[in-house]
Order: C-alpha cells, then structure tokens, then sequence
C-alpha cells in the first residue's frame, strides 16, 4: 500500500463525512447517536483551518481511507499546550499501518506547534486502540467510569496522554 499523507481540502469532506458516520453508527469510538451533516462537518473543517489545527489524510490511489486531527484539549487558557486527538480509518484498512503513519504526523505536527502533551479519549472496551496508543508511548492515566452511554450500555472512557 503506498499511502500518501497530506493536509485535508473541502474535496475530502465527504469522504471523511463518510468514515465519522461510519464510526457513529457502527463503534463506540465515537459517543455520538446520529450521523452528521456535510454542514456539520464543514464548519468542523472551517473552524480546524481557523485555529491552525491540522487535519491530515490517509489517501491511497486518490482515495481516502483514514483522518487524523486535533484541537485544545479543553477551553481554559492554562491548556493551551495540550491537544486531544482522533484517528479514524476506513474498515478494511485498520491493522495495516495507516493509523500508525497518521498517528505519527500528528505527534511530529504537534511538538512543530509547540504542544507539550497530546490526549487519547478511548472507549475502555477498545483494546485494540489502547495497545495502539501504547506503542506510540501513550500511558494509561485514568478511568472515567460509566461517562458514556451508547448502545444500551454504559460505557468507560480511558484517557491516555503522550508527553511530546
């Protein structure tokens, strides 16, 4: 696979429309009921641009199988060096390296931004997602139990940090 990463353009919304709603509907990577709009997502893309937050893409042959992004972990001014990310990829494109490469970029995006630490919030459940992290030298740092709530179930959230 010669995956090519690249800043995101309008002309990706859809497909990165495509993927969230995936992820809604079908995970709870996302804690999220119902799907979003394309106006959703644009002022998501319009307000990233805005704030120079990065949005980058996985695309192969033209096609776009993956999305990273980041933005302020939390709104105070003491925050300020701290992001909260999300990775999101195609189905069957999970488990072959494309997580790992956005992952990457946005790891080498935030210390060129000056971001001193970067934020995982991942479903407990997620095994996968947590061992993910930790190969990239995120550590476990708490449980929020029972935050979430989504497919008849209560849901944990697991917060992992990776200082830069």
């Amino acid at each position: 696979m010669d995956i090519k990463l690249r800043p995101a353009t309008t002309d990706d919304l859809e497909k990165i429309l495509e993927i969230v709603n995936h992820s809604i509907l079908h995970t709870t990577a996302n804690y999220n009921y119902d799907i979003q709009t394309l106006e959703v997502q644009t002022k998501w893309f319009e307000d990233k641009k805005a704030k120079n937050l990065p949005i980058v893409v996985a695309d192969l042959d033209g096609e776009v199988i993956g999305f990273g992004s980041y933005g302020q972990f939390r709104e105070k001014i003491g925050y300020q060096y701290t992001v909260e990310h999300s990775v999101y990829v195609v189905e069957s494109a999970i488990g072959k390296g494309v997580g790992g490469k956005l992952l990457t970029e946005l790891i080498r995006l935030a210390k060129q931004q000056g971001i001193h630490v970067m934020i995982g919030a991942i479903d407990a459940d997620n095994a996968g997602s947590i061992a993910f992290h930790e190969k990239y030298g995120f550590v476990v740092t708490g449980t929020l139990r029972e935050v979430g709530y989504k497919f008849d179930h209560w849901l944990d959230l697991v917060f992992m940090q990776l200082v830069l």
